[in-house]
């Protein structure tokens, strides 16, 4: 699939399984899907709005009838590239099954020719009641994609087929549906996040704003597509990633050093570490009395990026270059200095993009095209680099 077709309808359900779809969204985040919630009004006694706003970063309604002028039974239908309705209930089943459209979900449901995936949960009585199979089978045969429920223990002491999915399953069974690739499997992926610090003391340093959330966001979006990922980051204070190998430094010599042990056995190189430049000439094993403080005699670091490019074989590196002036001039002579594959520009004056959740800019390739990135999430802008460093290797 596209990078650019994931927009998904996460519907809920009025069922107590409906707390355990917030984790569903987040996976979904994970993986670089822009998510829309749409809960039923009886879903919000269980989850209200407002987790579903927090975590979606987006509105939420359930009516048809709230924000009349934006038309949301069509306009949301015609944004969305996929659907999730998780959980379902049996009155949700039947209500769709029906084609009913009485709150917002079922009427996106109708408006929406989009592929749809549902995840029943309910008790196993309701589960195997002759009603609810004959609404599954309808939906079936409309070609809804509908998960069988797990075996397990449900509300109070009762156990049995309905309870909701491990959150993983629903994923693997969303990728089947969606066409999300693992194109990374057998690929070899090596990432930098966060910023380098150069020591002037035990307790000074030099360095930048990096916060490591885009190099994260690589990382992950890798691993989720097959990769084995390896991750240096530099002084983050975001926990390490599941299925990712990673490696803390602090300098830039940490850094590369790392990077050197790595880099001849990988695919794809994402630098988007911010690296100091210099360094202090000498670094003082002891807080240094600020009425001692004159100057800092300052030597260069060592360019990672160029160091590597001499020994560069079958690799596509990918960097970045945070401007506040001649953005693409400058992207452009620092892909050809580097030896890149692909570059990641973006205006970071006045300290715009550190430290935040969404970024825009431009891509620029080797041979020259230019793709614009509107706003986004880092974790949508991850996948966006990964399909072009695909394209590069071939």
């Amino acid at each position: 699939m596209s990078a650019t077709n994931r927009e998904v309808i996460l519907g809920i359900g009025g069922g107590i399984a409906a707390y355990k779809s917030a984790d569903l969204l987040r996976r979904l985040q994970d993986n670089g899907f822009a998510v829309t919630v749409v809960p039923t009004p009886n879903s919000l006694n269980f989850v209200g709005a407002a987790t579903w706003q927090a975590l979606s970063g987006r509105p939420v309604t359930t009516q048809v009838w709230e924000d009349v002028d934006q038309v949301r039974h069509i306009s949301l239908a015609k944004l969305a590239d996929f659907f999730i309705i998780a959980p379902a209930t049996a009155d949700l089943i039947a209500r769709l099954a029906m084609g009913r459209a009485d709150d917002l979900l079922t009427n996106l449901v109708l408006a929406s020719a989009v592929p749809k995936l549902v995840v029943p949960a309910m008790h196993p009585s309701m589960w195997l009641d002759p009603a609810t199979v004959a609404n599954v089978a309808t939906l079936r045969s409309r070609d809804f994609i509908v998960m069988e429920p797990e075996v397990g223990r449900l509300t109070g002491s009762d156990s049995g087929q309905g309870r909701f999915p491990q959150t993983q399953s629903i994923i693997d069974q969303f990728f089947v549906l969606s066409g999300f690739k693992r194109d990374l499997v057998g690929k070899k992926v090596l990432v930098t996040a966060g910023g380098t610090r150069e020591a002037i003391d035990p307790v000074r340093f030099i360095g930048n704003r990096s916060s490591g959330k885009q190099g994260i966001a690589v990382a992950k979006a890798a691993a989720a597509r097959g990769a084995m990922v390896h991750l240096i980051a530099a002084n983050v204070e975001i926990a390490d990633c599941d299925g990712v190998l990673t490696t803390h430094v602090e300098s830039a010599e940490q850094m590369l050093a790392e990077l050197e042990k790595s880099f001849t056995d990988t695919d794809i190189l994402v630098m988007s570490a911010a690296v100091a430049d210099a360094k202090p000439k000498s670094s003082s094993t002891q807080k240094i009395d600020k009425s001692e403080f004159s100057s800092i005699d300052l030597q260069v670091n060592p360019d990672l990026l160029a160091t590597l490019s001499t020994k560069k074989v079958k690799q596509v590196m990918v960097g970045f270059a945070a401007q506040t002036s001649e953005l693409i001039a400058s992207a452009k002579s620092k892909l050809v200095s580097k030896g890149l594959d692909l570059i990641y520009v973006n205006d970071v004056t006045g300290g715009a993009i550190f430290g935040q959740d969404e970024t825009e800019g431009t891509i620029v390739l080797r041979n020259g095209e230019l793709i614009p990135i509107i706003r986004q999430s880092k974790d949508t802008l991850a996948h966006h680099l990964l399909d072009y460093a695909l394209e590069q290797l071939g």
